[in-house]
């Protein structure tokens, strides 16, 4: 079945002060993806939802997320909607920063695990983690971002096996897109081992 559970993390909290504060606000959720039909998702890092990011959106979420991700070494790259076909990414981990409506989207491919976000949602899409959107507000927004020297591709194709190995081999940064270096994605995320 597409988006099974196939393992879960508790996510830590943070120990700063100022990310405490944020963290007891937002929530996190982290959940894996199974392999389904032609969607690889990964084979080892879950899908971290982050509910409430911002603690006030303001008038221009998407400063404020492209600053947050930026400053936590997730360079953004670009404003717009998520794309209404399912697809994923081969080559770069994803962060998406809702800045302005809301949205169903759902991750995992074609009949997959269904998510709502809204304005101050986060989500974090590992490579190779299926996603689009099949509804969306008036004027949905998200500001994407990656880590440094990834290169985002779009494939609505099985993945080769080249493709699976740097799915499961890509790196990331050492801080969280959200929460920097106190953030869930570090509980949650390992690095991939040494062959």
């Amino acid at each position: 079945m597409a988006g099974a559970l196939v393992g879960s993390c508790t996510c830590a909290g943070a120990s700063s002060h100022d990310a405490m504060q944020r963290l007891t606000t937002m929530q996190t959720e982290a959940f894996r993806l199974a392999r389904h039909d032609w969607v690889p998702n990964h084979p080892r890092l879950p899908v971290l939802l982050y509910h409430q990011a911002l603690d006030d959106p303001g008038n221009d979420a998407a400063t404020t997320f492209e600053g947050r991700f930026d400053g936590n070494g997730w360079p953004p790259q670009w404003r717009a909607g998520i794309y209404d076909f399912h697809h994923y990414h081969s080559t770069a981990h994803e962060v998406l920063g809702v800045a302005r409506g809301t949205a169903r989207l759902v991750l995992g491919g074609p009949g997959g695990r269904e998510v709502e976000v809204g304005v101050g949602d986060v989500v974090l899409l590992p490579a190779g983690t299926g996603h689009c959107s099949v509804e969306s507000s008036d004027g949905f927004l998200v500001v994407g971002a990656y880590p440094p020297g990834q290169k985002w591709d779009i494939r609505r194709e099985p993945p080769t096996q080249e493709m699976l190995d740097c799915i499961a081999q890509l790196p990331f940064p050492a801080c969280d897109p959200v929460s920097g270096e106190q953030g869930p994605m570090l509980a949650c995320w390992s690095p991939p081992t040494e062959a």
